[in-house]
């Protein structure tokens, strides 16, 4: 069986850095074993992935790319509190926000680039109970953030 960590680089991605902090937080805090996650944007490589509303200046696509690598800087803020990822017993909770324009009303499908990355990542382990809610604004102007509690 493979781990998790060999199933995101048989998808071609990796555990990116810890994305830092905006203001005073942690990226994740562990309390017994629940490890909840702060919001995560789209940042890679030091930069976000794009700004603005979501059926505005980004597209329902490049919104779904958006969350999926939210998805992955809250894997990499689990993975630094626990060492590795295969001790992840279950996500529990994943909560997205996507900015968007009043009339947009696919946030279900933006954060399915989470949950659908989520599962091949860890299998049936991946499988959550999940809110997607649109929003105003999020910082630095960010299509979409994500937050995730997780059992191990």
């Amino acid at each position: 069986m493979s781990t998790p960590e060999e199933r995101l680089a048989a998808l071609g991605l990796s555990v990116p850095e810890v994305a830092k902090p905006l203001a005073s937080y942690l990226p994740a805090v562990r309390s017994g074993n629940y490890i909840y996650t702060s919001g995560q944007l789209p940042m890679k490589d030091g930069q976000l992935m794009q700004a603005g509303k979501v059926g505005g200046e980004v597209t329902p696509e490049e919104a779904v790319n958006c969350a999926r690598q939210c998805a992955l800087n809250a894997i990499a803020a689990v993975r630094a509190e626990i060492g590795e990822l295969s001790q992840v017993k279950r996500i529990v909770k994943v909560v997205a926000f996507i900015a968007s324009t009043p009339d947009f009303t696919g946030q279900p499908a933006v954060a399915n680039g989470v949950s659908e990355l989520l599962g091949e990542v860890f299998g049936e382990a991946g499988r959550h109970a999940r809110s997607a809610v649109g929003v105003t604004v999020l910082p630095l102007d960010a299509p979409v953030e994500v937050e995730l509690i997780v059992e191990v």
